[in-house]
């Protein structure tokens, strides 16, 4: 029989974390990595330590994989399964660089910095958990600002207010590209983990911020902030990928090839909408001090144009393409630019996308997969969702 274990790091922790912390903790391991983790031979049973992201919810795949265990029917007979929860994808790309997790549920920011640290860890990028305008990036301002007409008028409101991203993120190059578009000079550009930024929004230290879902969503229906626009500013889409280890590739392509299987699974449950509020319920048990109505408004809510709403909320890539591509080599471009990696792009070989692509294939399937598609909030299955008063069609 197959087992499963549960871990979680303490939420209540202080977490100040970002690409920054994944260098200064890869520094510490140079010792250890060169002792390569044995995990068998093929079709032997195998342990994984899976870190992921409850409070990410592009990264829900990895909750569904959790809860309803399509990797039992893919993995080696008697393989065991144990499940880490990660507040923030750094410290998963952490885990990884310190061989405690063996697979990861990352955004694209903390994917790439810790992919990009071979001299510590041969780490590799080898699914897409999905490219969206606003599951990585929501832009907030303070509830008591004006009425804005449209996305941009909200945004230059910043100049010469107080901002805040977690910087070296997916919302720090939103926010940086944002800024050189429209000209925005906010008086403050401060470096705050969401944890930070909320209690700054409660005690008006901060005018606005960019935040990733479920939280974002957390914030307008709890009514501490309003949400005014996403990257459809800039026309770029941010991300989400898997990362595993290299070694475990290496010595266990079985292994990587049956976890990726049940990684599709996931997503095809996922893409389904009578699936949706399944999946909110399982993330709710993954999660504290969410209600069921955020975290649904996170995956599948669809808000007002006026504040930066679309019809779909998350593409779901799995495999590679073009797109893709093209995102990570602009991501990597703004992370060597603001010197949180030391290369101006990733190697070939950081990304795998052989196993999707063969996977795909077999099952008859392309890229993108699927979208989840925006419903309105009186679609809620779960009740009546009281919706905030800065809520403007």
């Amino acid at each position: 029989m197959r087992s499963e274990h549960y871990t979680s790091d303490a939420p209540s922790r202080r977490l100040r974390v970002g690409a920054a912390a994944i260098v200064s903790a890869a520094l510490a391991i140079v010792a250890s990595s060169v002792f390569a983790k044995d995990y068998g031979k093929p079709g032997q049973p195998v342990h994984l330590v899976i870190g992921y992201q409850p409070y990410y919810t592009q990264a829900w795949s990895a909750v569904i994989q959790k809860e309803m265990k399509p990797w039992e029917k893919h993995l080696p007979k008697g393989s065991t399964v144990e499940w880490q929860i990660g507040l923030q994808g750094a410290i998963i790309g952490n885990n990884m660089l310190a061989d405690k997790n063996d697979i990861g549920y990352m955004g694209d920011m903390p994917s790439i910095v810790a992919v990009s640290k071979k001299q510590i860890r041969d780490l590799r990028i080898v699914a897409v958990l999905g490219l969206a305008n606003d599951q990585c990036s929501v832009f907030l301002s303070r509830v008591d600002a004006p009425k804005f007409s449209s996305p941009v008028e909200a945004v230059k409101w910043w100049s010469g207010k107080r901002v805040a991203v977690a910087k070296g993120s997916c919302t720090d190059r939103s926010g940086q590209e944002t800024m050189r578009k429209f000209g925005i000079k906010p008086e403050q550009y401060l470096n705050q983990n969401i944890e930070v930024q909320t209690s700054n929004f409660k005690a008006g230290r901060i005018d606005g911020s960019i935040m990733w879902e479920p939280t974002a969503s957390k914030m307008v229906l709890e009514g501490i902030a309003q949400r005014v626009a996403d990257t459809k500013l800039i026309g770029k889409l941010d991300g989400g990928f898997m990362a595993m280890q290299g070694e475990l590739i290496k010595q266990r392509p079985d292994v990587a090839k049956a976890w990726l299987e049940a990684e599709l699974d996931a997503n095809l449950f996922w893409a389904k909408p009578e699936n949706y509020m399944k999946v909110v319920e399982m993330a709710h048990k993954n999660t504290q001090g969410f209600s069921k109505e955020a975290l649904w408004m996170s995956m599948a809510g669809k808000y007002p144009a006026i504040q930066g709403g679309g019809d779909v909320r998350n593409i779901m890539y799995y495999g590679f393409n073009d797109e893709v591509f093209n995102m990570i080599k602009d991501a990597t471009a703004f992370l060597h630019e603001i010197k949180s990696v030391a290369v101006e792009q990733l190697p070939k070989e950081s990304v795998m996308p052989e196993f999707t692509s063969e996977i795909l294939k077999r099952r008859g399937l392309s890229v993108p997969l699927a979208k989840i598609v925006a419903q309105p909030p009186e679609s809620y299955p779960g009740g009546k969702i009281n919706l905030p008063a800065t809520w403007r069609q």
